[in-house]
């Protein structure tokens, strides 16, 4: 799998250039598997990539309707009151200071297996030119993305040790699902339900998954059975 160790820092390229090229604030490259962001696979930076981790946490937003309907997904004004797709992704993006985001998948032989995200800070619609501009490099992120997948296409069939394989892997949140292990542990809790905690806490104080979980395995947080969140490490607490 020649060229697979590029891949990560040509999308990372890819979306600064369209930062640089585009009236954009942000750009983030998600791949999709399953219904599910398996992670960010570039993006022009550590704000765009926190923004992109909301879509996990939640399991919502304009990126993962882009790849399940095939088509751009866009959202000149996130704070429109009729904009009620995402309860819980809407908020935290808002919050974080962006009001438009425009979702453009990404395909591979006709399957869409991932998106880029453009966001911007104030509300309004790309013009037609930047939206044609924007889907030519949602179309050039997929250059990258082969290289993470064998020739017939498919994510899982790459064998551990290829170095497309070691790259997949190291999009994958293994964090949060490390944090979901402990949280079954110490609550009594099925995956299902323990992942679910672990995202309503992430809603609840304006985190991602993966902030909220790398303070539960480095023992700065520990959530109680009656969903109250503890600071701290106190194994008798729970």
């Amino acid at each position: 799998m020649a060229g697979a160790g590029k891949g990560l820092s040509a999308a990372d390229r890819l979306c600064v250039a369209c930062v640089e090229l585009l009236p954009v604030d942000g750009a983030a490259i998600s791949v999709i598997h399953d219904g599910v962001t398996r992670g960010t696979f570039g993006s022009s930076g550590e704000f765009s990539r926190r923004l992109d981790d909301f879509h996990f946490t939640f399991g919502e937003g304009p990126c993962l309707d882009a790849v399940s309907s095939g088509l751009p997904i866009l959202v000149p004004d996130l704070s429109d009151p009729d904009e009620r797709r995402w309860p819980a992704f809407t908020p935290a993006v808002l919050d974080a200071g962006v009001h438009a985001i425009f979702a453009l998948p990404t395909a591979i032989a006709a399957v869409h297996v991932g998106v880029l995200d453009l966001f911007c800070r104030a509300p309004g619609p790309l013009s037609a030119s930047a939206l044609n501009a924007g889907m030519w490099a949602a179309e050039l992120a997929a250059l990258p993305l082969l290289d993470l997948m064998t020739s017939d296409l498919d994510w899982d069939a790459a064998s551990e040790g290829q170095d497309g394989w070691e790259q997949l892997a190291s999009l994958e949140r293994v964090e949060v699902y490390q944090a979901t292990g402990i949280l079954m542990g110490q609550l009594e809790l099925d995956s299902v339900e323990a992942l679910a905690r672990l995202r309503a806490h992430a809603f609840l104080t304006g985190q991602t998954a993966s902030e909220v979980a790398w303070d539960i395995i480095e023992r700065r947080l520990v959530l109680s059975s009656d969903d109250n969140p503890t600071s701290g490490y106190d194994s008798g607490s729970i």
